[in-house]
C-alpha cells in the first residue's frame, strides 16, 4: 500500500480494497493453472501416457520448496493446504482419480486434508475393500491405524501396492494415524521414512535394538495378527541386506513416505 511506518495506518476500506484486488489476481492465476493442468493431460495423452499421474515424491519436493521460500505472514499449514488442493485438482483433471477410505472419522478427515476436495471419496466398512480399491485404475486408498487390524501386513503379498504417504504431514496436526496406499512407485525425496513389517515374536524393543545394531533406526508403529509394523528412518530398498538380517521369517518393506514437513 506504499506507506512508511510512521504514516497513518490504512483505513479498513483501503485494506478491504487491497484484499479484493489480490483475490481477483489469485483467481486469475488459479484459473490459468487449472488450464495448464488440462494441457498437461492432453500432452500426456498425445505421448501415449495414460497411466496414473500421481507422483508423491515430486509433490513432496514441491511442498518443501514452497515452505523454504521467504515469507512474512503465510504459515506452513496454509501453504500446504492451498497447494494440496491445487495438486489434487490437477491430478483429477488428468484422469479418474478417486479416494477410498477405511477407518474412523479422523481417517476421513486426514484423507481430505491430504488429497483435497477434488477427488470423489467412498468410505468402506472393511479394510480389504479399501485395499481392493487401491488396485483399481487411478485409485488411492487411505486406511487408518486401527487397533486389532493388520491390513498393512497384507501388503507383503501385494508387491504392486505401496504406502506412499503418512497422514498427517505435520506433527502439529497430531501423530501419524493413517496411510495412503496405491499402485504407485515410491521414490526417495531426501527426507523419508520406510515402512517395514516382521512376524518376529521378539518384543518391539528387542527388534529395534537388533535393527539399531545394524545401523537401522526404527520406531514401532503397530502390532496385530502376529505381525509388527515399524517406521525406519531413511529410504530403504526392499532387498536391503540389513533388513534381510533383521529378526523374523516373514518380513518386508511395504512402502515409504516423506517425513512430516515440520520435522
Amino acid at each position: 500500500m506504499g506507506r512508511d511506518a510512521d504514516e497513518t495506518p490504512p483505513s479498513l476500506d483501503e485494506v478491504r480494497w487491497r484484499i479484493d484486488a489480490i483475490d481477483n489476481q489469485l483467481l486469475a492465476l488459479i484459473d490459468e493453472r487449472a488450464g495448464l493442468s488440462r494441457a498437461v493431460a492432453a500432452a500426456k495423452q498425445a505421448a501415449g501416457d495414460t497411466g496414473f499421474g500421481l507422483r508423491p515424491g515430486r509433490e513432496a519436493l514441491i511442498v518443501r520448496k514452497l515452505l523454504s521460500a521467504e515469507r512474512s505472514h503465510a504459515p506452513d499449514a496454509l501453504v500446504i493446504r492451498i497447494w494440496r488442493e491445487l495438486m489434487a485438482d490437477s491430478l483429477s483433471r488428468q484422469g479418474p482419480f478417486h479416494l477410498t477410505v477405511w477407518g474412523d472419522g479422523r481417517t476421513v478427515e486426514l484423507a481430505r486434508l491430504r488429497f483435497g476436495a477434488a477427488p470423489p471419496m467412498a468410505v468402506v466398512a472393511a479394510d480389504k475393500d479399501a485395499l481392493a480399491a487401491a488396485k483399481t485404475p487411478w485409485g488411492v486408498s487411505v486406511l487408518g491405524l486401527q487397533p486389532g487390524s493388520a491390513w498393512w501386513g497384507r501388503l507383503l503379498a501385494e508387491p504392486t501396492l505401496n504406502i506412499f504417504a503418512a497422514l498427517p504431514c505435520l506433527t502439529r496436526w497430531g501423530p501419524q494415524a493413517a496411510f495412503a496406499v496405491a499402485q504407485v512407485e515410491v521414490e526417495p525425496t531426501g527426507g523419508d521414512q520406510t515402512f517395514w513389517v516382521t512376524d518376529s515374536q521378539k518384543s518391539a524393543g528387542a527388534i529395534v535394538e537388533a535393527l539399531g545394531a545394524d545401523g537401522v533406526a526404527a520406531e514401532p508403529l503397530a502390532e496385530a495378527g502376529g505381525l509388527k509394523l515399524f517406521s525406519l528412518s531413511g529410504f530403504y530398498q526392499r532387498n536391503d541386506e540389513r533388513l534381510a538380517r533383521a529378526p523374523g521369517q516373514l518380513t518386508g518393506v511395504i512402502g515409504a513416505a516423506p517425513v512430516p514437513f515440520d520435522v
